[in-house]
């Protein structure tokens, strides 16, 4: 029994022997003079070293910039899509292209929303303009919202999001009221 412990010591001592190894060049490694200064010459740093500090100055794109533009051109293209949708008769020429289905919300949710669905069967990038209606369940029309999509693609699918706030709070449903095509 004795002779089993010694031999089972024996090799966990050669398997451990590895590990200690790499221990001991570690330490040996990490062993240095705490009073000299700059860094060891085995060390390569891969960056360089910034030559001065970065200043507190924001940089030119802050979030809220990006945020204003990305509302600004929203708001570009809404408008063109209202402009484009005064101009047409009747539905449009592009009702068949495009659907809307109701996104679920939440009681806390400040805006009802839709997603319009945008299929472009043409040769070429389109502008279409979606008016979408928010009705309730007796079928009244309680906001009315216009989204725009530029260059949709030829035959591909595009998603917008139409939102009302007038319509929060209700249990509403989309309609297409208007789609044009340009």
């Amino acid at each position: 029994m004795k002779a089993n412990l010694s031999a089972r010591r024996a090799r966990a001592a050669r398997a451990l022997a590895p590990v200690a190894a790499l221990l001991l060049a570690g330490t040996a490694a990490c062993d240095s003079d705490t009073t000299s200064e700059g860094t060891d010459r085995g060390v390569h740093t891969l960056t360089p070293e910034p030559e001065e500090s970065p200043s507190e100055s924001p940089s030119p794109r802050t979030q809220e910039s990006f945020a204003a533009s990305v509302s600004a051109e929203s708001e570009r293209v809404r408008q063109e899509a209202t402009k484009r949708l005064d101009e047409v008769e009747g539905r449009g020429n592009a009702v068949a292209d495009v659907s809307v289905t109701g996104l679920p919300l939440s009681g806390s949710e400040e805006v009802r929303s839709a997603r319009v669905r945008v299929t472009n069967p043409t040769d070429e990038s389109a502008f279409y303009a979606v008016k979408v209606e928010f009705v309730d369940a007796e079928d009244k029309v309680l906001d009315t919202v216009a989204v725009g999509i530029e260059d949709a693609p030829p035959d591909r699918t595009v998603d917008a999001q139409a939102n009302s706030r007038k319509a929060a709070g209700v249990k509403t449903f989309p309609r297409v009221a208007q789609a044009e095509r340009d």
